[in-house]
């Protein structure tokens, strides 16, 4: 069972690819085409759960975007829309707001269960991942 757990330079590169978002996993995946090394299933459960975590929060972002676009011109839902996203986007602790510190905080967690060894559960995007990556 020892030489099934990761090697510390994999556990370091699957810290730093959820707070890179998966850039680093994806700059380890083309060495690791070009040197014709296979992948670990560990690594590559954290360089894809990162990769398509970074996709969802662009996906969400934009949809939600577009959704305050278009909730702007109803009359009364604008002024509500718009003190929700501006108690969201204020800076509450270092200039930081309250989406920017969840996002931190689950990046962190990530990264440091990535860096204990360990496959770190996101619910539903863990599951797609380890379906797809694991079996």
């Amino acid at each position: 069972m020892e030489n099934n757990r990761p090697y510390l330079i994999e556990r370091i590169v699957a810290a730093l690819t959820y707070p890179t978002m998966g850039m680093i996993g994806f700059i380890w995946l083309i060495l690791g085409l070009f040197t014709n090394a296979k992948l670990r299933p560990f690594m590559q459960y954290h360089i894809f759960q990162s990769i398509f975590i970074s996709i969802a929060l662009f996906l969400l972002n934009m949809l939600l975007a577009f959704l305050i676009n278009i909730i702007s011109v109803v009359p009364f839902l604008n002024v509500v829309v718009l003190n929700i996203v501006v108690f969201l986007n204020a800076p509450v602790f270092m200039n930081y707001s309250i989406i920017q510190i969840v996002v931190a905080l689950a990046l962190l967690y990530m990264g440091i269960t990535a860096f204990c060894g360990k496959y770190t559960y996101i619910p539903y995007v863990s599951e797609i991942i380890d379906q797809n990556v694991r079996h």
